[in-house]
């Protein structure tokens, strides 16, 4: 394999000077920033209620392991919004977008979408019906996408270039503490609801309906950011174009600009493959702590604590990474550091119940995680460069890179089963060969280069 080339973003001679430091930081205090950061916490916070945090609560109703693996073919939505991405780039919403913006108005009405898709998950009980349960977590999977498609286009057009990575490294960690929120934040509910004598099938339901709260969060910071300049020119330049014609163009364009690039399909492959690996072993992670006998306070504790600070550390770390070294150098740290990761859960699968280990496994799985997501979120961005169909091609690219998420992951569980747990996360390293692979083929053939340089 080509080894990472570190020449073409090597930093200058007074990269790491005080004063540098402290522009460095004050650049996460500009207000653009802080709204891509709280757009971030909104954006991560659905994906596990749909996911790991359902999962826990089927596995606790008695749903088996196959099945709860099947439903990673919930995330569905998050692998097809490419499809309605060019309605959001090029339809209004009636009164929102007048009122407030085309990306803002977007964004409030899919935000109150999910808050009322979440209180519907919360009223199913997946002890009795699955498919219920099933369909209540692909409509918050469908609002907590569309979410998405606004909030990467929105963060994309309204971030300077000087702002672009300290806005990437900001919105990666707050998502991953939306995350967070959503999974050990919630499960501490759902014991603290119990331990005041409700019902466990109640105790999670409101577990939920304090999720759907949360999403306000991100409609008070809707209200009060302002529109992209970027968005309002192209919003402009269109405007004598009937809504027929503007979504045909925001989608034949988002599409052919992309495909006609040299290597395309390769590096459409490669957005797939990337995250695969921890995609792969994150489906099952959750089942696997509980069967491993750890209690569900066990695992909450370690992940909203140790988990947290990881999650952090590791999402500046992944900007100073992108900062210090090319992309294509940072990818290769992030892509191998993220599949060495899961070989700590083979460990703590092997000595059994370990708080120890397990706070080892959980810390180097969101720290590399974070890493690896902050450069990859690099590369998708520099992917994207017109303000027409900028929610159409990240839509396009994040929902590829869903797949391994949803379709490749769908039988985890069934691999799982027949493995065994320590051979499974070994497994879940290998899987990350072939993107490493497509590295190599997209470094040799200057694919990086042809991007230009990501400014930090």
């Amino acid at each position: 394999m080509t080894a990472p080339d570190t020449a073409s973003q090597a930093p200058s001679s007074s990269a790491d000077t005080p004063s540098s430091w402290r522009d460095g930081l004050a650049v996460y205090l500009q207000p653009r920033v802080l709204i891509v950061l709280f757009l971030g916490f909104s954006s991560g916070l659905p994906l596990a209620l749909s996911g790991s945090t359902l999962l826990i609560w089927m596995r606790e109703a008695g749903v088996d392991l196959g099945t709860i693996g099947l439903f990673a073919l919930v995330g569905t939505p998050y692998t097809l919004k490419f499809l309605w991405a060019p309605l959001v780039d090029a339809l209004h919403v009636p009164f929102f977008t007048h009122a407030f913006g085309r990306r803002r108005g977007w964004l409030l009405v899919s935000q109150l979408l999910l808050i009322g898709s979440i209180l519907l998950l919360a009223l199913t009980d997946p002890a009795r019906s699955a498919a219920f349960v099933a369909f209540a977590a692909l409509l918050v999977a469908a609002m907590s996408s569309t979410q998405d498609i606004v909030v990467d286009a929105f963060r994309v057009e309204s971030l300077p270039e000087s702002e672009q990575a300290a806005g990437m490294a900001a919105y990666v960690a707050a998502y991953r503490i939306g995350m967070l929120v959503s999974t050990a934040g919630a499960l501490f509910l759902v014991s603290a609801y119990e331990g005041a004598g409700i019902t466990r099938t109640s105790a999670w339901m409101w577990g939920y309906v304090t999720m759907a709260a949360l999403v306000l969060i991100g409609t008070v910071t809707a209200l009060a950011a302002t529109e992209p300049e970027p968005s309002v020119r192209a919003d402009a330049a269109t405007s004598t174009q009937t809504a027929f014609t503007r979504v045909l163009h925001a989608a034949t364009g988002a599409f052919s600009e992309f495909l006609l690039r040299q290597d395309a399909l390769a590096a459409l492959a490669f957005v797939v493959l990337f995250k695969f690996t921890d995609a792969f072993s994150g489906s099952m992670t959750a089942p696997f702590v509980i069967d491993l006998g750890f209690s569900r306070n066990d695992y909450a504790a370690i992940v909203k604590g140790v988990g947290l600070a990881a999650t952090l550390i590791g999402g500046f770390a992944g900007g100073f990474v992108a900062r210090r070294y090319s992309l294509a150098a940072s990818l290769w740290i992030g892509g191998v550091l993220q599949a060495v990761a899961n070989l700590s859960f083979s460990w703590l699968a092997i000595v059994g119940v370990n708080q120890w280990a397990l706070v080892l496994a959980i810390t180097a799985e969101n720290f590399t995680s974070a890493i690896g997501t902050v450069i990859f979120v690099a590369y998708l961005s520099a992917l994207c460069r017109n303000p027409l169909h900028t929610a159409t091609q990240y839509a396009l690219l994040t929902a590829l890179a869903a797949v391994g998420r949803t379709y490749l992951s769908s039988g985890a569980g069934y691999v799982a089963k027949a493995t065994g747990w320590p051979l499974f996360f070994a497994i879940c390293v290998v899987v990350a060969v072939p993107s490493l692979l497509l590295l190599t083929y997209l470094q040799r053939r200057g694919h990086f280069e042809a991007l230009g340089p990501i400014k930090v």
